[in-house]
């Protein structure tokens, strides 16, 4: 039989397509009636946002490599410039979508529901004199406009923040007659307004800063007339890089770099539609962009900010029904967390059931006389985290405390240094990870002293030790006392913290050593099963799957009969039913109230089925580039428990779940049989449902 080649560019997807595709399927939720309306809201504001982030790292790192002449090419073949071109095409479709479901079904359904955003065209009488007062008192003396002249060049707007180019007639008190300015609105200002109950006329009314600016522009240039007022806001590189290797302290050279961050380069331009093409060149050239750069919005040029709609109105009708996380009989009625563990493997599935077990046990490991260490990793931790005070509380006691806390955590890096800092004046031992590798390994260890003997209780998890993401995240938490996983991760946290080899491992899988490879021997094990005529399955649950010498692994297991299941909630390069290479191959995303992150990975069937969990995406940088783990589930019933819960019911989805299909788009899989959402199963099955 000739060997196929599993190389050719045709065989995979494009990364940024993908990406761009994943914001499809979040937009389209937006537009779904069966979804409560101030959900739709929140989606529309998550898409705006998911292509934010996509624009200040992705393209920015596309836009450098166009720039420095980079010839390397991705796996689907495309060049930078072939890949910004595509991107340019599919992206400005989607901010045409965007403002389309914003405007012609969101805003007119609010409108119905008797919420109302209000145009300026739409002020009463009332509404425009306190609009004035409120633009008087609290707008007015923080702004500060720059009329444009030789003396006055054209300021540098920070990234993502709200401005207005003004054209303007007539001179100043100077003489001058300056016909452009630009206001820049502070981040300080609430960019949604609400208006007071008594002027709302039985509505919730709200107003958006942008709408009251351009109508009161003038009072701002005294003796000169606006004769145009146009938003515009611009996306600017901002991916850190700090060369590790080079600097002395990796904290003060990161701190540098954040207040560096809000004036990167341009990468993209927003502008209000009814802006003039020539005001638009104008701001384009300003950038040193160009044209595909430039986006024209049919309403606000910050979408994501709308968000504070939805906080500030209190209708339980329109919103997801609530629920209360639980906590498992096990852990509720334990009154030592560390009996509890030792007695058998505890497993908790966020958002589903509660956080707080994991608080709890940093709390009485920070208060118990018989603990005498903890070790922990931070990646996500939040500006207040009750983690992060339970570890103060264990170093200011006396427990010998040491914290792995990753600074370069994208769009954290402030708070975590701020908790560094904190951490280090309570005496807690404080490193930041591997030179070169981000430390993305989500891992807790308590020592405690037992009798004679030291027993190590340990977490693993696959999402972060932040309060807020456990509540919209879906992760896997495993608390164990499993002495041979406890020696590996105490392997690696000295791998961490020190200098030499730390030893193999006998349980754990660990990035940047043998999770790649060991991976890679689990497919194979599944391929050689269905060459010898043995059923062989995969299914894997992830984020995001683009590393190629992975994607080509499958392929050839699906080559061999290997049936493969894959639930890929966002980025996916993998070509699912070419002809002779991925015809047993599925990849389904689902998109829901909750984020999918969960990774879980399941090779074989039945009883000789293996079930792993993971801090890791199957991607370059996550097997390469960062400090990973990748545990196995080893007690028969909770393996059990993961696979109905993070495979069964997500396969069975076919109300929130769509498919992957050969040309790279996603289609809605269709309602057969009994309508079945893994997500509410699983709040009907793991929560207080009301």
């Amino acid at each position: 039989m000739t060997r196929m080649n599993l190389k050719l560019p045709s065989y995979y997807i494009n990364r940024e397509l993908s990406q761009l595709e994943f914001c499809r399927r979040v937009l389209f939720t937006a537009k779904e009636q069966s979804v409560p309306l101030l959900e739709r809201l929140r989606y529309l504001c998550i898409t705006s946002e998911i292509l934010d982030e996509f624009f200040e790292i992705r393209v920015a790192g596309l836009k450098q490599q166009a720039a420095y002449g980079a010839v390397q090419r991705e796996e689907d073949g495309l060049s930078a410039d072939e890949q910004l071109v595509g991107i340019a095409d599919t992206a400005q479709d989607l901010v045409v979508d965007l403002y389309a479901t914003l405007n012609e079904k969101l805003l007119p359904a609010l409108k119905s529901e008797k919420i109302a955003l209000l145009r300026s065209s739409q002020w009463n009488a009332e509404q425009l004199s306190w609009l004035r007062r409120f633009f008087t008192r609290e707008v007015a003396p923080i702004i500060s406009p720059v009329g444009l002249d030789p003396a006055h060049p054209f300021p540098e707007p920070a990234n993502k923040n709200l401005a207005f180019i003004v054209t303007l007639e007539g001179r100043d008190a100077f003489g001058r007659d300056s016909r452009r300015a630009i206001v820049q609105a502070p981040r300080s200002l609430p960019r949604v307004i609400e208006l007071p109950e008594e002027l709302s006329g039985g509505e919730s009314c709200f107003v958006l800063l942008a709408s009251v600016v351009r109508h009161f522009v003038s009072d701002l240039f005294l003796g000169m007339k606006a004769t145009g007022c146009h938003q515009f806001r611009v996306t600017r590189n901002s991916d850190l890089f700090v060369d590790e290797e080079a600097v002395d302290d990796l904290l003060l050279a990161l701190e540098g770099e954040l207040s560096a961050r809000r004036f990167g380069d341009a990468v993209r331009l927003e502008v209000a539609a009814d802006c003039p093409p020539e005001v638009a060149e104008f701001l384009m050239q300003q950038f040193g962009l160009i044209e595909r750069d430039v986006f024209f919005c049919q309403g606000s040029v910050n979408l994501g900010r709308m968000a504070a709609i939805p906080e500030l109105i209190y209708r339980s009708d329109l919103k997801f029904p609530g629920y209360l996380p639980r906590v498992p009989d096990r852990l509720r009625n334990s009154e030592n967390i560390f009996e509890t563990i030792r007695a058998g493997d505890v497993l908790l599935h966020h958002p589903y059931e509660s956080f707080v077990p994991f608080i709890d046990l940093l709390n009485q490991a920070a208060s118990d006389p018989q603990v005498v260490s903890i070790r922990q990793t931070l990646y996500r931790t939040g500006t207040s985290s009750r983690v992060g005070e339970a570890l103060l509380k264990a170093a200011r006691s006396g427990k010998d405390v040491m914290v792995v806390i990753e600074l370069r955590a994208r769009f954290d890096e402030a708070a975590n240094i701020e908790l560094a800092n904190s951490l280090q004046a309570a005496g807690a031992q404080v490193v930041y990870g591997v030179v070169g590798h981000k430390t993305h390994a989500k891992m807790s260890m308590i020592i405690r002293r037992e009798g004679r003997r030291l027993v190590r209780y340990v977490h693993l998890g696959t999402g972060n030790y932040h309060e807020g993401t456990a509540r919209t995240y879906t992760d896997y938490g495993l608390f164990t006392s499993d002495q041979e996983l406890g020696q590996d991760v105490q392997r690696i946290f000295q791998q961490i913290a020190a200098l030499g080899k730390a030893g193999k491992l006998k349980a754990l899988l660990q990035s940047p050593f043998t999770l790649h490879s060991g991976i890679l021997e689990l497919i194979e094990e599944e391929r050689l099963k269905a060459t010898r005529g043995e059923q062989a399955s995969i299914q894997l649950k992830m984020n995001a799957l683009t590393e190629p010498e992975l994607i080509r692994a499958l392929y050839q297991a699906s080559q061999a009969g290997v049936r493969i299941e894959l639930i890929i909630r966002g980025v996916c390069c993998l070509r699912p039913g070419v002809r002779g290479v991925s015809e047993n191959i599925r990849v389904y995303s689902v998109i829901g109230r909750f984020l999918e992150h969960m990774r879980v990975f399941c090779f074989g069937v039945e009883e000789g089925r293996r079930i792993f969990l993971s801090s890791a995406d199957w991607m370059d940088r996550n097997f390469f580039r960062r400090v990973e783990t990748c545990f196995p589930i080893r007690d028969p019933i909770l393996a059990k428990r993961v696979y109905r819960e993070a495979i069964t019911h997500y396969i069975s989805d076919n109300l929130q779940s769509w498919e992957l299909m050969n040309d790279g788009g996603y289609r809605k899989r269709k309602t057969r049989g009994k309508p079945h959402s893994a997500q509410r199963m699983l709040l009907e099955e793991l929560t207080d449902w009301q």
